[in-house]
């Protein structure tokens, strides 16, 4: 099978560095991790060659990065716990504190990120008790072994991803993308930077859950569709 033809999940769970190109090309590798390259490049009028090439180099020359696929259940949770829950738990109330200095300051601008830092606390509140379930409930199943009889939980946490995935998407519209003013201050510019970062933490945590984590665990579901917008 090639390149094209397997799934953004698939890649980047077996390509080190593969993560970096699909963000890159702003391809969804953790919500919409089932497309196949193909699909996913066509969505967005891509030439799913040009990136398989870029994935062909990294094949032959990969980074030095850890196979988690290869790491055992305990092994990735810890590190899903150190890397990515409490560095979430860091990054949203700092994101929310520098949003509302800038709604605040530059409350007349046109490019005002308006609403922010409210999307910014809805996301904090969802991602905290969604991280609590996690560590509380499906966590210690699956480091004892027990996947099989995860099933419902994964697919309740899967479904809370794709929630995750169109909250990431309300969070590019409010900003423009991350685009930043020719005149923005310190602040903004240290905002958008945190909400680059924040990004793509989310989307390589939910990466390691659905596609590897949730996947050896027995956790194979059909993926649920994308929820519609919360208003």
């Amino acid at each position: 099978m090639s390149m094209v033809e397997q799934s953004l999940g698939q890649l980047a769970r077996s390509i080190p560095g593969a993560t970096q190109v699909f963000h890159e090309y702003e391809l969804d590798f953790c919500c919409g991790g089932k497309k196949s390259l193909g699909e996913a490049a066509a969505q967005r009028s891509l030439d799913p060659t040009q990136i398989e090439a870029r994935l062909i180099a990294l094949s032959r020359n990969p980074p030095h990065e850890k196979d988690w696929g290869a790491a055992s259940p305990a092994e990735l949770i810890d590190h899903i716990l150190a890397r990515y829950h409490d560095v979430h738990r860091q990054q949203l109330p700092e994101l929310i504190r520098l949003a509302l200095k800038v709604e605040q300051v530059h409350a007349d601008s046109p490019d005002c990120p308006t609403g922010l830092a409210d999307h910014l606390r809805t996301m904090h509140q969802e991602l905290e008790s969604h991280m609590q379930k996690e560590e509380q409930v499906l966590f210690p199943m699956l480091a004892r072994g027990h996947g099989a009889m995860a099933t419902m939980p994964i697919m309740v946490m899967r479904m809370e991803h794709d929630d995750h995935g169109v909250a990431l998407e309300r969070l590019l519209a409010l900003t423009n993308g991350l685009t930043l003013p020719r005149a923005a201050c310190n602040t903004w510019r240290a905002l958008y930077l945190g909400i680059r970062t924040f990004k793509e933490d989310l989307m390589a945590h939910i990466h390691l859950e659905n596609n590897i984590l949730f996947d050896d665990a027995g956790g194979r579901v059909p993926a649920s569709p994308i929820p519609t917008q919360k208003e």
